[in-house]
């Protein structure tokens, strides 16, 4: 009998670069398990990374991919949205590419509300290079860079995104395959800048944050919590004894860039170029 996930699994003698007990394992089944349960067809999607470990990620998908440039994933999952709004464009890379390189596209990325799905793996280090302190870092890790211990705050993404009112924010950890596939589902239904912050254990360079300690410094997000409301969303981002999994917002209200510039539901390359005129009064809306 065919597996259920047969249509995204690559042959088996794929030559699988991380290592054994990555985090990145768990959330590659989670991404193949929410892509399979929206019956999503596979030339229907466009995985997108950059560069790093979890870059590699789309790389052991049967999909079409772009791996670009360190931290541009998205600069080109936009372009890929512009050219084509049939198409499921998901975006899936590290904290480091997402939240350090590609800092300054995350916030422009909201800014413009494409509809994209952003996965992050963060595991609080960069494993490809060999254990340097990310944006994520714990204050007071060592690494072999940071050897008196890292002294900055770390980078708090989800924070950052509900400051810019990303429409959908969710934090996932990959020990719960099940709720970060659950995740990951709302979170490609969605229609918006949808961004899912998954924790996954580097087993090698970071010592610190293991797959126990996110056991012990995650936990639900409150019962009462309403994923509508904004300024809840924000305290729970801020939490320090524990960081919270789950949905922490949602705002079906705000239009896509693609809604706002006109686009229509045709492939680019398939519609009548706009006049010269047109093009400038559609620049002048948006810059």
């Amino acid at each position: 009998m065919d597996s259920p996930l047969e249509p995204f699994v690559m042959p088996s003698d794929t030559d699988v670069a991380w290592c054994p007990g990555c985090g990145n394992h768990m959330v590659l089944k989670a991404v193949r398990g929410a892509l399979d349960e929206l019956k999503i067809e596979p030339e229907n999607l466009v995985m997108v990374s950059g560069i790093g470990q979890a870059a590699k990620a789309p790389q052991y998908l049967k999909v079409n991919m772009f791996n670009g440039l360190h931290g541009r994933a998205l600069p080109a999952a936009l372009g890929i949205r512009l050219a084509n709004r049939n198409l499921t464009v998901v975006v899936e890379s590290g904290d480091g590419d997402l939240y350090g390189e590609g800092g300054n596209h995350f916030l422009h990325a909201i800014r413009r509300n494409f509809d994209i799905t952003i996965i992050a793996h963060d595991n609080m280090i960069y494993g490809l290079t060999k254990g340097q302190a990310s944006p994520t870092s714990q204050r007071c890790m060592k690494t072999p860079v940071q050897v008196g211990g890292v002294n900055l705050e770390p980078f708090n993404p989800l924070a950052v995104a509900l400051s810019l009112d990303a429409p959908f924010v969710a934090r996932a950890f990959a020990g719960n395959i099940e709720q970060t596939r659950s995740i990951i589902m709302e979170a490609i239904r969605f229609k918006g800048c949808a961004i899912v912050d998954v924790f996954q254990p580097c087993v090698v360079f970071n010592k610190m944050n293991t797959w126990q300690w996110f056991r012990e410094h995650t936990c639900e997000l409150p019962e009462k919590h309403d994923p509508s409301d904004r300024l809840m969303a924000m305290q729970q981002a801020f939490r320090s004894d524990k960081f919270p999994l789950g949905i922490f917002y949602r705002n079906e209200n705000r239009e896509t860039y693609e809604d706002l510039a006109g686009i229509g539901a045709s492939p680019l390359f398939r519609q009548t170029p706009v006049s010269d005129e047109a093009f400038s009064a559609m620049l002048e809306t948006f810059l």
